[in-house]
């Protein structure tokens, strides 16, 4: 029962992650066409987490996961398409640091925060009480990891693997920052590594051919992934390089890193 979801979830984010990269990295004349389709699909997807809340079978957390990867992708989508960030879209003020730093930085993104976080709060209210928790579960993961790195980057990494980054959007770039490690990181780390050892353990507790199973194990690829893209932010890899097949026009790059 292990093998099964640990590729699942790994197919899952390499579909997702390729998907919101090749329709990111096309004209800006697609962006809308791309957020309105995805949206329908996400929104899809929703309905699918509320049909399947009370099926505790292998093939709902599945679905359940599925489902929360897809609605995932479409928030990745209207940030990485600049629809919804924040207020702000301002380099950061040289000089500025500390908490005024924090501040500005949060108002370039706290629209998309609360966003993800009013649909986690929503997929947890659709799955109620009900045995299938495989999508909220997944979608808070991801949320959780994604604050984990973006506070990295805030903070300073070695690397911040940011010669993909949409050049509508690279006044973020000034907010990040180039350090060889910064305090949280190795908590970062050890969240990700003991959300994966929680969620096998659970995994290895719960009935075997269960939902309950599965959805544990989905989570514990999902977070042992999560601790990847982590190190890849300290290690002298550019983990960029892995997405350059999905990449709709190749030159992106050499365009988001000359618009600064």
């Amino acid at each position: 029962m292990t093998v099964p979801p640990l590729l699942f979830a790994l197919l899952m984010w390499f579909i997702g992650t390729g998907a919101v990269v090749w329709l990111d990295s096309r004209a800006r004349a697609t962006f809308a066409t791309s957020l309105t389709v995805g949206g329908v699909v996400a929104l899809a997807a929703t309905v699918l987490v509320w049909v399947r809340a009370g099926d505790a079978s292998v093939g709902g957390a599945y679905a359940g996961f599925a489902a929360a990867i897809v609605i995932w992708g479409w928030h990745e989508m209207s940030f990485l398409m600049g629809a919804v960030a924040g207020p702000s879209k301002a380099p950061c003020p040289v000089g500025l640091t500390g908490w005024a730093r924090f501040r500005a930085a949060t108002a370039t993104v706290i629209h998309h925060e609360i966003a993800i976080a009013l649909t986690a709060a929503l997929l947890f209210a659709l799955t109620w009480n009900q045995p299938n928790q495989a999508a909220p579960l997944t979608f808070a993961l991801l949320f959780v990891l994604r604050l984990s790195a973006k506070f990295n980057l805030f903070l300073g990494v070695p690397n911040l693997s940011d010669e993909v980054f949409p050049a509508h959007l690279a006044y973020l770039k000034s907010y990040f920052r180039t350090r060889p490690l910064n305090p949280l990181f190795p908590f970062s780390i050890l969240l990700s590594g003991g959300i994966a050892v929680w969620a096998w353990t659970a995994a290895e507790a719960a009935p075997a051919m269960s939902g309950a199973s599965a959805t544990a194990t989905l989570l514990a690829g999902l977070a042992v992934l999560g601790a990847i893209e982590h190190l890849f932010l300290v290690l002298p890899l550019r983990d960029a390089k892995m997405w350059r097949w999905a990449n709709a026009t190749p030159n992106k790059a050499a365009e988001a890193a000359v618009i600064e």
